[in-house]
């Protein structure tokens, strides 16, 4: 056994060693732990900061010019109130398209209010538009996360990872919003592409598990991306052993009864937070185990370590920026007090990462 555990430790070490051949360096110092990453219209980072640590400001922009953190859009609508929902409860999921609008996935949990998507015009500082996610799209154990834009459709992707308020993953699904008619619909649900598998997530020798229990955590549909000409749709339950995908025409056109028949295996994958894509297809995935970044080639449909970093403690949204690269946070989800009896195992300084795909990525995938 000891002999076993040696050459495995040789080969772990030698695949992280290769990837020196892939750069990744941290790139901004940020006061709290990050969840997801997007851009303004003049490129300065938007991100989450996130939820699982009760932050008092919910998204943040960085002034690149001011070299300044603050809350975005505003301080009003990071505080809550008891007058309405016009604010940002919960935010993890969030997303930019290509007219300079920021789109923030308001999951509701923290104060028990109906899911919504906040899109805020960042050219002119103002609110765009408003889209809840009520029942029947949204159920009683939504984690509504990650989610994507197909601009050309006018159709929004949405990735419920069924952890909300007791759930365990088993009724992971896909919500499709048409941002025509704020017509919300949930498909998808329990299927095997979108539920939990039941591998557990080990982070240092340790199973995460869910909060006050010895139940490890499963986590149904979480990361997901669309190709650059809005024809396939990927996507993955965070505990999985798989990627998926689906055409959108089949998503979208088929009964709901029948989607199912048309979702196809993609490939192998590692238990993962958030995905990405470039311009040739590759898939990019945060692998919150290993801290590093993996890679599914599109021609090989192989799964792979893309880089590392041991700082890159439980990477979740991964977004690539006009500038070239690709950012990725680093929350250290696992030292957070609500996985260790009320103590908060963190260490500052928090960071954003960047690195350089293969190619050019695709912008707000």
């Amino acid at each position: 056994m000891r002999k076993i555990l040696l050459i495995n430790f040789c080969v772990l070490f030698l695949s992280f060693s290769l990837l020196a051949q892939v750069k990744i360096e941290k790139y901004l110092k940020v006061p709290f732990p990050v969840g997801n990453i997007s851009f303004k219209a003049n490129n300065d980072l938007v991100f989450s900061n996130h939820p699982f640590f009760s932050p008092k400001i919910r998204v943040m922009t960085y002034d690149s010019s001011k070299k300044l953190f603050k809350a975005f859009p505003n301080m009003k609508w990071n505080t809550r109130n008891q007058k309405d929902d016009m604010y940002l409860d919960d935010v993890l999921g969030i997303r930019n398209d290509s007219n300079g609008v920021v789109w923030m996935l308001d999951m509701g949990l923290k104060s028990n209010i109906t899911p919504k998507l906040v899109a805020w015009d960042s050219k002119n500082n103002k609110l765009k538009r408003i889209y809840y996610i009520p029942k029947p799209a949204s159920i009683k154990t939504s984690q509504l996360n990650d989610f994507v834009i197909d601009e050309s459709r006018n159709i929004i992707i949405i990735a419920d990872e069924d952890i909300g308020n007791g759930g365990d993953g088993s009724k992971g699904a896909l919500v499709i919003l048409d941002m025509n008619t704020g017509i919300c619909k949930r498909v998808l649900e329990g299927h095997y592409s979108t539920r939990a598998e039941k591998n557990s997530i080990v982070v240092n020798n340790k199973i995460l598990n869910v909060p006050g229990t010895n139940k490890p955590i499963r986590v149904g549909a979480d990361g997901i991306t669309l190709d650059k000409d809005n024809i396939w749709l990927y996507y993955a339950p965070l505990n999985g052993s798989k990627v998926y995908r689906i055409k959108m025409n089949d998503l979208l056109r088929r009964e709901s009864s029948e989607i199912g028949k048309y979702v196809q295996k993609y490939s192998n994958k590692n238990n993962n937070g958030g995905l990405s894509i470039d311009m040739n297809n590759n898939l990019y995935l945060t692998y919150i185990e290993t801290n590093s970044i993996g890679i599914i080639d599109s021609k090989t449909k192989t799964s792979s370590i893309y880089t590392y970093d041991i700082d890159l403690s439980w990477p979740d949204g991964v977004s690539y920026s006009e500038d070239g690269y690709m950012y990725v946070s680093a929350a250290q989800l696992p030292k957070a007090s609500v996985f260790n009896k009320g103590k908060d195992l963190t260490s500052k300084p928090y960071y954003i990462f960047r690195f350089k795909p293969i190619v050019k990525g695709v912008r707000g995938r």
